[in-house]
């Protein structure tokens, strides 16, 4: 079975909105016959797993001995690490994709490495190449924009591409999420999912 890998906040309770959002990507993802890892405790990462169970999906929770507190109850796997470089590194390993939600600077140490293991060829090996990595909605644009003003800096008329900015994929919203990942790793290529209907196989 193949792994999507959800990055996210751990702040964010059921009555809000990005918690909401995270529960439907849980449930898309497993509907498309997925398993979500996620850091296994609360926020968003509760959200993913929540409804990825819910809809009967596999669930890795990927924890820390630094923190005391127990993985939530909807991960059905629990990855125990003894450093937080370790936790980070094996929630990009099991991944063979990734998306960020909205999160803080936890979530944007997530982000950079995964994307800069990637973005140099020499790294990418530790990743298995190059996989989706997906960010829903415009919470990390001002990070990709600044980022996208590198070249300016050997010359302030400089207009050259950066790579980097190829391997990232901005999405509406989950529906758009769930295509790309469906694309990208299933053999069925659906149209715009009913995600209550919607099944693939990995390839």
């Amino acid at each position: 079975m193949k792994t999507v890998t959800i990055f996210g906040s751990s702040l964010p309770t059921e009555e809000t909105p990005t918690y909401q959002q995270a529960l439907a990507l849980g449930r898309a993802v497993a509907q498309l016959d997925l398993a979500v890892c996620n850091g296994g405790y609360g926020g968003l990462m509760e959200a993913s797993a929540r409804g990825a169970y819910e809809a009967g999906g596999h669930t890795i929770g990927v924890t820390c001995c630094l923190w005391t507190r127990a993985a939530n109850r909807w991960i059905k796997e629990e990855v125990q690490t003894a450093s937080y470089p370790e936790r980070i590194m094996s929630l990009i390993a099991r991944g063979d994709a990734y998306v960020v939600l909205p999160g803080g600077t936890g979530t944007l140490a997530e982000l950079a490495l995964v994307w800069e293991l990637m973005n140099k060829s020499v790294l990418a090996a530790i990743v298995g190449g190059k996989k989706p990595l997906l960010l829903i909605g415009s919470y990390w644009q001002p990070v990709i924009d600044c980022l996208d003003q590198e070249p300016r800096l050997a010359s302030p008329t400089a207009d050259r591409h950066l790579a980097a900015m190829d391997l990232i994929t901005v999405v509406t919203d989950v529906g758009a999420a769930a295509e790309v990942l469906a694309a990208r790793l299933c053999t069925a290529k659906p149209q715009r999912p009913a995600f209550d209907t919607l099944r693939c196989v990995s390839k």
